[in-house]
């Protein structure tokens, strides 16, 4: 066990046991309990492999204590179970998956999140096993779309001094991947410290700037990068209605730490939409650069909601990617929101042609607490260096 995780497990622990702290009734009666369970069935159709179908049951539960002089902690424990071990590729943790296509939803059970937080000063520190998203997922993200979520072993400091202003720092010690931690790519060790500072004081958006600082060890070693940016994001009215969305960001990035790698490699982002009461509809274009044969990497990001949901692009191309994008969603009568998403893909060295994808996905909340959804993805290669794939989503959510 990491130090961060067995630190905050140790201070969690003396924290709900000490009586000078607070009452342990008191803990228990104003602290919350919470529990997430999610039932999904995911079928992948893939070129070159056996068709897969997951059924798969992600249960949570934790705690979260009542603040008190400052201080609070929470606890969080999670199962995976799949209806039928091997009818998928748990990525090649199960013998009897093996030809089939991946669905990285492995059947698990562990610590999802373990730490202690201190606030003082317009500063929060949380030492342990914890979730973080900063600004769109797109560097830094949970992976929320799995049933195994990422978490990050280490310390975050979240500072609120000035005013419209937000400075996050963090170190981590250890990566908790989706793959779980029976997986050899499970866990990632680190010496990483990231940096975010935003400022939400202009009328028109909020102005970013990050330094990504990324030290990985061992396996993971090649996707060690220092990655420095700054996006502007916000909209403005055009009538009474009607909104114009908009989205600019620019990266670059080079090979850092432990890496064996000797690149430089640019990363652009533009957006622009209309928001009005019945929808949205926004054109995209991303551009992941590419140097010395090596893609621009985001390997701590919420990977799924970039670069089309079939999931082929987790990992930039070695000649990079451009991704122009078409996205629209709407809610019809009986609360039922839809998304369409069109993608086109190229390499960012050449311009090749890469494929097509469309998404769509159709969501109802039935209660506060349940929700259902229906998604769908389909990849369309150009030529054969890629396989087609498709794949279908059920499920029901409960949370509490």
């Amino acid at each position: 066990m990491k130090l961060a995780l067995a630190s905050s497990l140790l201070v969690i622990t003396s924290t709900l046991g000490a009586a000078e702290f607070s009452p342990a009734s008191q803990l228990f009666s104003g602290g919350v309990f919470s529990l997430n369970a999610r039932l999904r069935s995911e079928n992948v159709t893939q070129t070159g492999l056996a068709e897969a179908q997951a059924l798969t049951l992600r249960t949570r539960l934790g705690f979260t204590s009542v603040p008190h002089q400052g201080w609070q902690a929470m606890l969080e424990a999670e199962n995976i179970t799949a209806a039928k071990s091997n009818s998928y590729s748990q990525a090649g943790l199960n013998f009897g998956g093996a030809g089939q296509a991946v669905i990285a939803d492995p059947e698990t059970t562990e610590i999802n999140q373990a730490w202690v937080a201190a606030t003082g000063h317009h500063t929060t520190a949380t030492l342990g096993r914890q979730r973080l998203t900063l600004d769109n997922a797109r560097f830094i993200g949970d992976v929320g779309w799995r049933q195994n979520m990422q978490t990050f072993d280490g310390v975050v400091l979240t500072n609120h001094s000035l005013a419209q202003t937000i400075l996050t720092y963090g170190y981590f010690d250890q990566i908790n991947r989706v793959f779980s931690d029976r997986h050899t790519q499970g866990k990632w060790r680190s010496a990483s410290s990231i940096g975010n500072l935003s400022y939400r004081g202009f009328t028109a958006g909020t102005l970013t700037g990050y330094a990504y600082l990324l030290n990985l060890k061992n396996l993971a070693a090649a996707n060690s990068c220092a990655t420095y940016g700054v996006s502007f994001a916000g909209s403005s009215p055009l009538t009474a209605t009607l909104k114009l969305a908009y989205r600019a960001e620019l990266a670059q990035q080079s090979d850092a730490g432990t890496s064996p790698l000797n690149y430089q490699a640019n990363y652009y982002n533009s957006e622009i939409g209309l928001v009005a009461a019945a929808g949205s509809i926004t054109l995209g274009h991303e551009v992941l650069g590419s140097d010395h044969n090596v893609g621009f990497k985001t390997p701590l990001a919420t990977l799924h909601a970039f670069n089309g949901w079939a999931d082929l692009f987790l990992t930039t191309p070695a000649a990079g990617l451009h991704d122009t994008s078409l996205k629209a969603t709407t809610t019809l009568p009986g609360q039922l929101a839809l998304i369409a998403w069109w993608h086109h893909f190229e390499t960012a060295t050449g311009s090749a042609a890469l494929g097509e994808e469309f998404d769509a996905q159709a969501s109802r909340k039935f209660s506060p607490a349940m929700t259902g959804l229906i998604k769908f993805a389909q990849f369309r290669p150009t030529g054969t260096l890629w396989p087609a794939v498709k794949k279908i989503w059920l499920q029901v959510e409960y949370v509490y």
